[in-house]
């Protein structure tokens, strides 16, 4: 990211701790989403999209049943990311919005590059083959791609509202277009 932008996101940052969660951390929130991204991830894999409800927003959660359902095995396999396959995480953008009625949002867009070893053919643009790893001999090769997603995490901050927050756009470059 660029230097103005990582200055940008901290002052985001620090403005939800000064207004709206005194105890909110950069860190803990990118752990949060690292495992909420993992979970989620897999489950659309398996097709258990009734199990994201409370996860995801109602809108994204029609679209995805829609895109899901589309998906060959092997795009479907791509979308599953375990939490020790994530290598890289960072922030997009975070922004703060405030609604004719007053209710409070903060909304934070996490990038994920992960690894994951589904056989995707060899033409799909966008996602980089990384590395092969040989176990044993020479004919057993497990092949590994790095892949990205997007995720925006939003919370209300009104008071009396939940303190959860929801994932209101789940993005796969190349695997749920």
């Amino acid at each position: 990211t660029s230097p103005i932008a990582w200055l940008r996101t901290r002052f985001y940052y620090l403005l939800i701790r000064v207004y709206f969660d005194q105890e909110f951390s950069v860190e803990e929130f990118t752990r949060g989403a690292k495992q909420a991204f993992s979970v989620v991830s897999k489950l659309l894999s398996q097709r258990k999209l009734d199990l994201l409800d409370e996860l995801v927003s109602a809108e994204v959660l029609q679209a995805l049943k829609e895109k899901i359902s589309l998906l060959p095995d092997s795009h479907r396999d791509a979308l599953a990311a375990d939490i020790d396959a994530i290598m890289y995480t960072t922030e997009g953008d975070v922004r703060i919005y405030y609604d004719d009625d007053g209710i409070k949002f903060v909304s934070i867009l996490m990038r994920f590059w992960y690894l994951n070893g589904a056989n995707l053919p060899d033409e799909v643009p966008g996602e980089t083959k990384v590395f092969q790893i040989v176990f044993g001999d020479e004919s057993t090769k497990e092949k590994r791609h790095l892949l990205t997603a997007n995720y925006e995490f939003q919370r209300e901050f009104t008071e009396g509202a939940k303190p959860d927050w929801t994932i209101t756009r789940i993005e796969h470059p190349r695997l749920l277009e």
